[in-house]
């Protein structure tokens, strides 16, 4: 139920006594820039603002809310956390299982956490493992190879131009830019040299699908909800063809959300059966974000899920809880309710 007031969700608890919920992220702010870091370094990170909004949201779900920070605070605390659920939306701090880094914390020390596990969080920050595992479910994904250095591009001919170069284990678009994008192999190895000496890890390349993108959120574990379709729009186009999503337009006004997305009720079932699909195929729990491409004839490819999404307020989830008649608050109290309910709390 909601209080009438505020449209948030009043969760029943056992016993009637207020839980705490403990809150784990990094921040930008608590970033130090290393000589050679790109830019976008702390791209994934949260701003302190976004973090009191999320807490003052789980808040006004009836919570008492206790801000831990990074693992490395977690770490410290973890003997005395004083919570009875930690709500994770930590990145990690460093390496390809950094996500996994708060949740193993918590699972050792046997704390309910809201959100994926460990083994999850891992697999699908790491591209290459989780196209693997679309692959294996017959999900429609772009193909790709991976190489770790220029050097190595000796037979691409699997796929075909234009492709589009990523760093293999990074989000936010960290690595993405405009010469992302590439039509011939010089273009390719100089983009791979890029990724792997910038962000020392190797580069994922895949087919470009040329056409319109869209992403679609889920929230919930025994029937998860598919939220309304998103539609990207770049610079006021939604057929962007060969416009993609990059870090340099995640902050400027170049490019918008469209909620519901323009599209047809085919296409809708198409996106929503696949998103649960993959939401599935990777054991997300709680809520969740997958990303597609949609080629020019109408088909559908899973560029990747997130499984641990931006909750910011001007991000997908706001937009969403818009368009399904609540408050960001009671967004986030339905994220959590369903955790709650998975560790039997309520």
């Amino acid at each position: 139920m909601y209080a009438a007031e505020s449209g948030t969700p009043i969760i029943p608890l056992k016993l009637g006594v207020m839980k705490t919920v403990g809150l784990t992220y990094d921040l930008k702010t608590d970033y130090k820039f290393k000589e050679g870091d790109p830019l976008d370094a702390n791209a994934e990170f949260d701003h302190p603002s976004t973090i009191d909004v999320i807490a003052k949201a789980i808040a006004a779900n009836g919570f008492k809310v206790k801000k831990i920070g990074n693992a490395s605070n977690l770490l410290e605390k973890i003997d005395n956390l004083g919570v009875d659920i930690v709500f994770n939306i930590s990145e990690g701090l460093t390496g390809r299982n950094r996500e996994s880094q708060v949740p193993i914390l918590l699972e050792m020390a046997g704390v309910p956490f809201v959100g994926a596990d460990a083994l999850t969080l891992g697999l699908t920050l790491d591209k290459v493992m989780a196209k693997k595992i679309f692959i294996a479910e017959n999900i429609p994904t772009p193909k790709f190879f991976e190489v770790s250095s220029p050097e190595a591009l000796l037979n691409i001919d699997h796929c075909k131009f234009p492709l589009i170069v990523k760093p293999r284990f990074e989000g936010s678009s960290k690595g993405l830019s405009e010469s992302s994008r590439v039509e011939d192999l010089e273009g390719l190895k100089e983009q791979v040299e890029y990724i792997t000496k910038t962000y020392k890890q190797p580069a994922l390349v895949e087919e470009f699908i040329s056409g319109q993108e869209f992403t679609v959120a889920i929230v919930g574990n025994d029937a998860p909800e598919v939220m309304p379709v998103v539609q990207i729009k770049i610079d006021g186009r939604l057929k962007l063809n060969d416009k993609f999503y990059t870090f340099a337009r995640i902050t400027s006004d170049r490019l918008e959300y469209i909620c519901p997305a323009k599209i047809t009720q085919e296409l809708k079932k198409k996106l929503d059966d696949l998103a649960l699909k993959v939401y599935r195929s990777v054991d997300c729990r709680d809520f969740g974000r997958v990303d597609f491409r949609v080629d020019n004839e109408g088909a559908p490819y899973v560029l990747e899920i997130n499984p641990l999404p931006s909750l910011s307020t001007e991000d997908v989830f706001m937009l969403v809880a818009q368009n399904i008649g609540i408050t960001y608050e009671a967004m986030i109290g339905k994220i959590l309710n369903s955790a709650l309910k998975r560790y039997g709390l309520i």
